[in-house]
């Protein structure tokens, strides 16, 4: 990942659903002007998720998902499907496709109303009009829609798809691009201390993405980067004289850098950033306070939204287990998932406490429906920077 490459968990995510054989992955083709899904008159040909970045103007960088038909049938089936669910928890903007030749089914009806449900923009687009040119669609009939959001195309002649991408931009919310990673309180000239650790679970030759994206926030500010390692960090304030308006620290240095900083500046995390920039914030920090209740047995699920390679000093899968141990005292029980792997509804009440990291892969309405789903739960849920905050004692200082 380069500083001038987009993250996917920063493009705006724009899904195709329907059932098997409607046109999803010609339509994604003709949509992205390329061969990205393989094409067939087999159903069932699309049996994951498909994933493509692209540039699509004016909303700029996003990622389009062919997904699985969601009327499969079988053992198999059921798990695409389910796949399929874990892509509508994500989406910013979902495309119904429906073949103008099959009709509105009972399925595609299911399928509409769960988008409308979780409040998801909804294009309904009528595919293979080329061949059934005198399909016309109600508002009366079966679904109700406004009619700005149907639209008749063809993905094999390429009727109608440059009116897609048109009215799939003019849907997004007008607040998409309204948050900021960076506190408001810093503007202009402003100087901010990076604290970035170089040790064996760091990536070589690169900063990982939050480092990347709190640098680039900062540039776009105005502000004034200063980074250094953890080892440097005492040299940087009192040797050089930096007064930096903010220390930025990798969580898993906070007791470290906070007996340096000594309480002479504002300190946070870039971990505690993410919560801030994706997540519910207040909710997560009050989650944290979960760690005094644990109690032998417990079990803690640690959730990351990326798959890396494991290191040895891990820090979901080695360091937070070990610091919790050593906190409560007690033999806890530790659980974990990673990438696009959640726990479902009726597994996630069996956990006393999710440990959930930033979530610089995962996007903004992913991150969220897992903390929602774990307030609907009641299931207690902090984030990885402020569950080391409040093992170090440090909670109640960190910005």
């Amino acid at each position: 990942m380069g500083l001038n490459s987009t993250p996917m968990g920063e493009r705006v995510h724009i899904g195709f659903f329907g059932r098997r054989n409607a046109g999803k992955s010609s339509l994604v083709n003709a949509f992205t002007n390329q061969n990205l899904s393989i094409v067939s008159d087999v159903k069932g040909t699309t049996t994951d998720p498909v994933y493509k970045s692209m540039e699509l103007l004016p909303l700029g960088p996003v990622t389009i998902i062919d997904t699985p038909g969601l009327d499969d049938e079988g053992d198999l089936g059921n798990l695409r499907i389910k796949k399929c669910m874990e892509i509508v928890r994500k989406v910013d903007i979902a495309i119904l496709v429906i073949d103008c030749g099959e009709g509105i089914s009972e399925e595609d009806i299911k399928i509409y109303e769960m988008l409308r449900d979780r409040n998801i923009p909804t294009m309904l687009v009528m595919n293979k009009s080329d061949k059934y040119p005198d399909f016309k669609l109600f508002k009366h009939e079966k679904i109700d829609i406004p009619a700005k959001n149907i639209l008749y195309v063809s993905a094999i002649n390429g009727v109608g798809i440059e009116e897609l991408k048109n009215r799939v931009a003019a849907s997004m919310p007008e607040d998409k691009e309204e948050r900021e990673i960076i506190p408001s309180d810093i503007g202009e000239g402003d100087i901010v201390v990076l604290v970035i650790p170089i040790d064996s679970s760091a990536p070589k030759g690169r900063l990982i993405l939050p480092q990347q994206q709190v640098l680039r926030g900062l540039l776009d500010k105005g502000a004034i980067p200063v980074s250094c390692r953890d080892t440097e960090l005492s040299v940087t304030l009192d040797e050089k004289g930096i007064k930096p308006k903010l220390v930025i620290t990798d969580s898993q240095a906070f007791a470290k850098v906070n007996e340096v900083v000594n309480g002479r500046f504002p300190l946070t995390s870039f971990s505690i950033l993410m919560a801030k920039y994706k997540g519910d914030y207040e909710w997560q920090l009050k989650g944290a306070s979960a760690i005094d209740e644990l109690n032998d047995g417990d079990k803690i699920l640690i959730a990351e939204g990326c798959t890396h390679h494991r290191q040895c000093e891990d820090i979901g899968t080695v360091k937070l287990p070990k610091w919790l141990k050593e906190f409560t005292g007690k033999d806890l029980v530790f659980e974990y998932c990673s990438g696009l792997e959640f726990k479902d509804e009726d597994e996630l009440p069996s956990y006393k406490l999710v440990i959930h990291c930033g979530g610089c892969m995962l996007n903004e309405r992913e991150m969220k429906y897992r903390v929602e789903l774990c307030k609907e739960k009641g299931v207690a849920v902090t984030n990885y920077g402020m569950a080391i905050a409040k093992m170090k004692g440090i909670l109640d200082i960190v910005v």
